[in-house]
């Protein structure tokens, strides 16, 4: 699917129409109004500008273009944006992705199909009754077996491949391919799931995606002796690392309540639902990833974990230090970081389940979720009980446990208010800690570092780009991006030692297109795995999905010259940086320019000088704007003229 289909699918669309279907918009000047879909309000913030083809909440800061809206409102990542977008107006997508859409269809109807016969078997045949009973002494109403299409796997080999085969007409491929089926020895194909509670997983636009399996009675009894919980395998629907539990029922309540409770497991979910607490969503029994990080961060800016955690990590199933240390360290080299504002550990009475605090005492439950305590506090609570810091000793294996969980921490702000927390609970004195932060961590295990070569391999040729599958025109480029955007991502793109000094200063938010957004997004997760490693341009290439890997080849391939010093690279991308700060200021500028005249026809003088107030700072504003834009275009041309003269 290439980024010239983006473009199509924008030109064929009008955003007012299209957003206008979901949310009430009135014409306001040059632009439309309306009350935000993605968060709570009375007075309308919601502004919809068909001259620039954006949207812009000026109350929760969300915006961007018809492809983010369609993303933020239905949970989905960019490439099924397009596709869902493309479908809608008849642009047809390249022939490979055309037929992987169909495959995809295809595998979903037969999983649907499986959930359908497991349903069946455990409500309506006797093979289910032991299990659901089991269901039933675990506290889950039949409302909660329906609704959730809750089922069970008769404990024989081929009992669900037969009637698949039989009803649905599936081939051995495609129920391999939907992850209900091994391939045996002999190239014939057996059952996945036997003897085992089914829970279905479905994506966050409510198909399925894949399936969890509880096996009935102790680990080991039966004719499956695999493992007490087993989940599909990874397939062209399901990756478990990318996965929420209930994702598809809980992403209305969590943006609602700006937060996502995770527990571990189905039932501990299922649980929560039934009792009401709807934010609630499952990690599939793994430690948070950072794909499902990014998955919850669509919904909600606050993420409250609520595992089985174990201050030594010493009991079965438990989710000890060395987990939080790691979930901490993939939460800060997510490239979503930036939407993630807290991550907490929600407290439960020692030795009880979700399920069981939830079943047993929900004003307890709902208590933990709405206080929970930030992670790191977690942390530092963890290791200021194991190692005792009234001792020598005990206060430097507690620092030493902690730095490295602190050194991963990016927001100055936070690392400062985390250090200064250790230094009260260990007592040691914070410029201690200070020194102690600074000093190198050493490289560690991965790649060596190197000098920060993006040239690796030489410079892409454009004939090459254009010859090759799934090609870009430049000009498929330009109606794709703002200039702009092509310009800032083609210099931090071939110049990646300032990807990381303009980081601060361009979260992805701020670019105008999705395409942008994502591209920036993919080039900050290559960097935060390893910060202090190489960019290299082939790796980076490689990881890109084929939408945005077309786009980077083609911004590679431009033929735009290259910058002759390092002080016009510098020049050039702070103008990049201004341009795109004074496109935000004009965005704002005139949605107060319309409130103020709101107020003017109201009579409110009152609010009336408020807003006027704040239009005069907003003039002040890109007035100083404006004269930096213009210094930094003189210095530019000046720095270019001694650049030339020198000899």
């Amino acid at each position: 699917m290439s980024a010239g289909v983006a473009a199509t699918i924008k030109e064929k669309i009008n955003i007012v129409d299209f957003i206008g279907e979901q949310v009430p918009l009135k014409k306001a000047g040059a632009s439309y109004k309306g009350l935000c879909p993605f968060h709570g309000e009375k007075t309308p913030s919601f502004v919809v500008t068909p001259g620039r083809e954006t949207w812009k909440c000026f109350g929760c800061g969300l915006g961007g273009d018809v492809f983010n809206f369609v993303m933020q409102r239905e949970g989905v990542d960019f490439p099924e944006a397009l596709r869902r977008l493309a479908g809608r107006t008849g642009v047809e997508l390249d022939e490979r992705t055309s037929r992987e859409d169909a495959q995809r269809k295809r595998l979903r109807d037969v999983l649907e199909g499986a959930i359908a016969f497991y349903h069946a078997a455990l409500t309506n045949h006797k093979v289910g009754e032991r299990a659901l009973r089991y269901l039933g002494d675990r506290g889950f109403s039949d409302a909660t077996v329906d609704t959730y299409q809750l089922g069970y796997a008769p404990d024989s080999w081929d009992a669900m491949t037969k009637a698949l085969k039989s009803k649905r007409n599936a081939t051995d491929e495609e129920l391999e391919g939907a992850g209900l089926v091994i391939r045996g020895r002999r190239d014939g194909v057996y059952d996945r799931f036997r003897g085992r509670v089914i829970f279905p997983i479905r994506d966050a636009s409510g198909g399925a995606s894949g399936l969890g399996g509880r096996i009935l009675g102790t680990e080991g009894e039966g004719a499956d002796r695999g493992p007490k919980y087993l989940n599909s395998p990874a397939t062209l629907l399901f990756d478990k690392s990318r996965t929420l539990y209930l994702i598809d029922r809980a992403k209305g309540p969590m943006r609602k309540a700006q937060q996502a409770v995770i527990v571990e497991g189905y039932t501990d979910a299922l649980m929560a639902h039934q009792h009401g607490f709807e934010t609630v969503v499952g990690g599939l029994g793994t430690a948070l990833t950072a794909g499902q990080v990014e998955l919850a961060t669509r919904y909600a800016p606050r993420i409250a974990l609520a595992y089985d955690v174990d201050p030594a990590g010493q009991g079965a199933g438990t989710f000890g230090a060395t987990e939080l240390t790691a979930l901490i360290g993939e939460i800060e080299r997510s490239a979503h970081r930036g939407r993630l504002t807290d991550v907490s550990v929600v407290r439960l009475p020692e030795g009880k389940d979700p399920d069981e605090v939830i079943r047993e005492d929900p004003a307890a439950w709902r208590a933990a979720t709405e206080g929970p305590q930030p992670i790191m506090e977690y942390l530092i609570d963890i290791h200021a009980a194991r190692h005792d810091p009234k001792t020598i000793q005990g206060r430097e294996r507690l620092v030493a446990a902690v730095m490295p969980t602190l050194r991963a921490i990016v927001d100055p702000v936070r690392r400062d208010g985390y250090l200064q927390l250790l230094a009260r609970r260990s007592g040691v004195e914070e410029r201690v800690l200070l020194e102690k932060l600074r000093q190198p961590a050493g490289l560690g295990p991965g790649r060596p570092r190197g000098s920060e070569g993006a040239h690796a391999g030489g410079r892409i040729n454009l004939d090459a780009v254009l010859s090759s599958p799934g090609a870009l025109d430049p000009q498929a480029v330009a109606r794709t991006l703002e200039p702009v955007e092509t310009t800032l991502l083609r210099l931090l793109l071939t110049n990646p030692a300032w990807q990381l000094r303009v980081r601060d200063r361009l979260p992805p938010e701020d670019l105008i297109t999705t395409p942008a957004r994502e591209l920036w997004r993919a080039v900050l997760a290559d960097r935060d795995g390893d910060p202090e490693g190489e960019f290299t341009r082939d790796r980076f290439l490689e990881a890109l999905d084929p939408t945005l890997g077309a786009l980077a080849r083609t911004i590679y391939a431009r033929s735009d010259p290259e910058p002759e010093t390092e002080a016009v690279l510098e020049q050039a991308l702070e103008q990049c940086l201004l341009n795109l700060e004074r496109r935000r200021l004009i965005d704002l500028f005139d949605f107060k320019r319309a409130e103020l005249a709101e107020a003017e026809a109201s009579g409110d003088a009152i609010v009336r000088d408020r807003i006027r107030g704040q239009v005069l700072e907003l003039q002040r504003e890109r007035a100083e704007l404006d004269r930096r834009l213009d210094d930094e275009t003189l210095l530019s041309k000046t720095t270019r003229r001694t650049a030339a003269s020198i000899p």
